[in-house]
């Protein structure tokens, strides 16, 4: 029976679902000997992108991991660059080493994370996307690659022809001096990132040639440059939802670890993924977990506690400032109120600490209780 079909038949409730997850996450985790770590979002969902409401989870479930070695299992649409640089700030500062597992796709800003590893680990789905920077203008987004060549080609055509194409006028017009600086801006930092990250992580294992030549520094920073650039690059790739695969990356010169070619490993990592875009089918929309603990978000709030817990831990998000609320539904009068965290409220009314807005959370409430099997106190 294929994986899928097997887990529909066996697992009837979100707990047991849970439960599974967590068993192929201690797998994962003892086949490779290291702390693992999930940073997970349904791609294709409102939401899903990599921002600032991220670091909270994830600093929350890097404190129960103690060992030096972390592998990040990555699925995630992009976002984010700013907060991609945080996050990444955050993983080191626990781990000398830190590697990056993609049984699905990690795109855009999340290609710039997995730059940052010691090793990448991928599979034969598995892929990664262009950095190429995106830029916002009406509403909507385009490659800041683009629009600067496509600046380059009017003046180039106005160069030689001396004259300015008159249906270049309006769009010319609309264009501010800080659109181009901001556009320029945001193609260098995605590059900066990648680049230098490759050099100081990636390539730090490099140090001979094939004819036992030792590596330079300079040669290793002209290699994460050259690579930097071809990510970058959107008349490379043409468009931003391209996947970049093992082969490619290979090309390029990056040494990826295919895991299918560990079979147990490979199995693992395969059943969680399944297992993880199946908890997508829910309302869940991000999922922050480690073999031990897990921090789910829903659409208006986040996800309760295995059924055996006395409390579960939400980090909502105020819908008008993106202020970060921790609550603490608890389930056992006797539990005591976590540090930092407020009870959920009686009325189901909670108020923005920042700005003042409220939300009814009825729906949180319902989704925790049905879920767990118990009462909110």
């Amino acid at each position: 029976m294929a994986i899928y079909s097997e887990y529909l038949e066996t697992l009837k409730d979100f707990a047991a679902f849970t439960r599974e997850r967590k068993k192929q996450l201690a797998q994962i985790a003892a086949i490779r000997g290291s702390d693992v770590l999930v940073i997970a979002a349904a791609i294709g969902k409102p939401n899903a992108s990599i921002d600032y409401s991220d670091l909270i989870p994830i600093a929350d479930q890097l404190e129960s991991l103690k060992g030096e070695k972390l592998d990040v299992i990555l699925e995630t649409p992009g976002g984010s660059g700013e907060t991609t640089e945080d996050v990444v700030r955050l993983l080191r500062r626990k781990h000398k080493v830190v590697n990056f597992i993609v049984p699905g796709a990690a795109k855009s800003a999340g290609t710039i994370m997995v730059m940052s590893g010691d090793d990448i680990l991928m599979g034969s789905v598995s892929a990664l996307g262009p950095i190429d920077a995106q830029v916002a203008r009406d509403g909507k987004f385009f490659s800041a690659e683009a629009f600067l060549e496509g600046l380059k080609r009017i003046k180039e055509e106005t160069d030689e022809k001396q004259a300015l194409n008159r249906a270049y006028i309006p769009i010319l017009q609309a264009i501010s001096p800080g659109e181009l600086e901001a556009a320029r801006n945001a193609l260098k930092f995605g590059k900066t990132l990648a680049s230098n990250w490759l050099n100081k992580y990636k390539f730090s294992h490099w140090q001979e040639h094939s004819d036992k030549r030792l590596v330079t520094p300079d040669e290793r920073q002209a290699k994460a440059n050259s690579i930097a650039d071809e990510l970058c690059s959107h008349s490379r790739w043409l468009s931003h939802g391209r996947s970049i695969t093992l082969e490619d990356l290979r090309k390029m010169g990056i040494r990826i670890t295919n895991y299918e070619e560990l079979p147990d490993l490979s199995d693992a990592i395969r059943r969680y993924h399944i297992l993880l875009r199946m908890s997508f089918e829910t309302n869940m929309f991000k999922i922050y977990e480690t073999p031990t603990s897990q921090i789910f978000r829903y659409q208006g709030g986040q996800a309760p506690a295995p059924r055996n817990a006395d409390f579960a831990d939400i980090h909502w998000q105020c819908p008008k400032c993106h202020t970060t609320v921790r609550i603490q539904a608890r389930f056992d009068p006797q539990t005591q109120l976590k540090q930092g965290f407020i009870p959920f409220p009686k009325t189901n009314l909670l108020a923005c600490p920042n700005c003042g807005t409220q939300s009814d959370i009825t729906a949180l409430r319902m989704q925790i209780e049905a879920q767990t099997k118990k009462k909110i106190i």
